[in-house]
């Protein structure tokens, strides 16, 4: 049976032509992610400055001259997270299961682009906003994993430092008291999702959550920093069913320096 996770990578969809970079912000700002947000784009907010934003709309996929979002380039190559993450399956999960949540935010958008023009069936607008919200979700998702993970000794591993660090120790106690949240939650997710450290602005505080499937079991208003995917598809091929010991071994590739850049700017 046919499911989500192993959705056609067609590249033929395309996304109406009055389809503009506004409707995919809206979009995306619909589902709460991290790529709409002001901290994350360096939006102007009242009369403050324009600051330099921690991703580009490029990193983030999004084709301003086609109006479509892409599938972003992995930042390293493929084998470069070896030996914690082999380099087949980051070909697979890169090029296929990430292709295909690009395709679906695409189709989605497009189709409730027909609907508000009166040229879509309305009857399936719940349906669209769904697949808007899955694909949307698993695109911004993906596209923030592999930022947030480099190769060990360029970026990756080791512990954060600064004002990320001592954020950590407050609200975690320590480090070590916030890795073993973070993998025992991330571990404990049911099915197929994710685990999350957030920021939470009203309160100014980290916190670490779980997501089901791509979008599901969020606070709306955090800022995501950093997340492991545990679908299988992430870590089955070296760990078969030792989703563990392929968190523990995530751990080892997070890339701090880039997850303290997304804190900076969450705080903003």
């Amino acid at each position: 049976m046919k499911t989500k996770e192993h959705e056609s990578t067609d590249h033929s969809q395309s996304v109406s032509p009055e389809f503009t970079r506004r409707d995919a912000l809206t979009a995306l700002g619909a589902i709460g992610a991290l790529a709409a947000t002001p901290a994350a784009l360096g939006a102007r907010r009242g009369d403050e400055p324009r600051v330099r934003p921690p991703l580009t709309m490029e990193q983030l996929g999004w084709d301003q001259r086609e109006r479509r979002y892409k599938l972003p380039d992995l930042p390293y190559a493929p084998d470069a997270l070896e030996p914690h993450i082999d380099a087949e399956t980051m070909r697979i999960h890169h090029g296929r299961h990430h292709q295909g949540y690009v395709n679906g935010l695409n189709r989605a958008m497009e189709e409730l682009a027909k609907i508000r023009a009166g040229d879509g069936d309305a009857g399936l607008i719940k349906h669209w906003s769904r697949e808007l919200a899955f694909h949307g979700a698993g695109h911004v998702n993906h596209a923030l994993f592999w930022l947030t993970m480099a190769p060990s000794g360029r970026g990756g591993g080791g512990r954060p430092s600064g004002e990320l660090a001592a954020q950590i120790d407050r609200d975690f106690g320590s480090f070590d008291g916030f890795a073993t949240h973070f993998k025992a939650a991330s571990n404990a997710v049911e099915a197929s999702g994710w685990g999350w450290l957030v920021f939470e602005p009203t309160s100014r505080k980290l916190l670490v959550m779980q997501g089901e499937k791509q979008q599901d079991l969020t606070i709306w208003g955090v800022r995501p920093l950093m997340g492991v995917d545990v679908w299988e598809h992430a870590y089955y091929l070296k760990y078969q069913n030792r989703r563990g010991d392929y968190v523990d071994a995530f751990m080892n590739v997070i890339n701090w320096p880039m997850v303290e850049r997304l804190f900076a700017h969450a705080r903003m």
